[in-house]
């Protein structure tokens, strides 16, 4: 225990010192009491917010006025009486093109082949892992089962 010894031996110096340091030495004549008015601290910063918006919701609602113009409707077309193509169906089905008889093909289908009976893999159980093996009895001691 010599590290306790010098921690005890060192402390008792020092406290000691520390005694005879404070007979020794004048004391300090208290505080005066001083009134100081300090001034007020005011921190600006350089970035301004952006002004205030404020939404007049009393205000009543300006509503523009719609021209006698914009108020007529156009009625719409007459439907073309029955069987009568109009003419820019006429048109599209004047520039269709017909297929030629060798290029329309039934598409080939593929026979089919028989489906497979999937077999379905059996679990093997592993035989239990035992963590702790069981002592063996020793003559009259040791774990028994009676």
């Amino acid at each position: 225990m010599p590290l306790a010894r010098y921690f005890l031996s060192v402390g008792g110096v020092l406290l000691a010192l520390l005694f005879i340091a404070s007979a020794i030495l004048p004391k300090l004549p208290p505080p005066e009491e001083k009134v100081l008015h300090l001034p007020v601290i005011r921190i600006h910063s350089d970035r301004k917010w952006p002004e205030r918006i404020v939404l007049d919701t009393s205000a009543p609602i300006i509503r523009v006025a719609q021209s006698a113009e914009a108020e007529v409707i156009n009625p719409p077309a007459p439907p073309p009486p029955a069987g009568v193509i109009p003419p820019d169906l006429r048109e599209a089905l004047a520039q269709l093109q017909t297929p030629e008889a060798g290029q329309l093909q039934p598409p080939k289908l593929r026979p089919q082949e028989p489906k497979r009976q999937r077999r379905i893999a059996r679990k093997q159980l592993a035989p239990p892992v035992l963590l702790v093996a069981r002592r063996t009895q020793y003559d009259w001691f040791g774990p028994t089962v009676w």
